[in-house]
């Protein structure tokens, strides 16, 4: 089964995959060793948009931040387990579903990586308007969330296509 999906195909897709991981590392590294040189301060700062460090103890947007280790642990765990079942489903799946799915998936293990070497996500794109500050995020969560629309958009374009039949 496996040599069935090493195929011309597969390949592109794990390329693709790899891309947007090495993407998300890049810029995650240069953020981080900018942090360092500056001592912390926020490294870009305009009308719209700050690039400032800070690491993310929790899942999307800081949400679920533990103290206890292995409270963190296990939703790191969790969190693995959902990226294998995202990967199978990229493996039956087709077109717009299977781009937006890889989509989620580099941008997932972007984040997955930083959460078992730092113990935290570092997050550092502050887009805001006036005092509003959005939720500070990073490259990895742009595919995420990216990948997140498409797949609610092709899923209503199909429930809607069932609805009409």
């Amino acid at each position: 089964m496996i040599l069935k999906n090493l195929n011309k195909s597969f390949l592109i897709n794990i390329s693709f995959i790899f891309l947007i991981f090495l993407l998300d590392r890049i810029s995650k590294i240069y953020v981080i060793n900018l942090d360092k040189k500056l001592l912390g301060s926020e490294i870009f700062s305009s009308k719209y948009l700050n690039i400032s460090l800070i690491w993310n103890e929790g899942i999307a947007f800081g949400l679920l931040s533990f103290d206890q280790e292995n409270l963190y642990n296990s939703l790191t765990i969790l969190i693995i387990l959902i990226i294998l079942i995202i990967f199978l489903m990229t493996l039956k799946s087709s077109g717009l579903k299977k781009i937006a799915l890889i989509m989620i998936l580099g941008g997932a293990l972007g984040n997955v990586i930083d959460r078992i070497l730092y113990k935290a996500v570092p997050d550092f794109i502050d887009f805001h308007v006036g005092n509003f500050h959005w939720f500070i995020f990073n490259v990895s969560d742009i595919f995420i969330t990216l990948g997140v629309i498409g797949m609610v958009i092709l899923e209503l374009i199909d429930n809607s296509k069932k609805n009409a039949a």
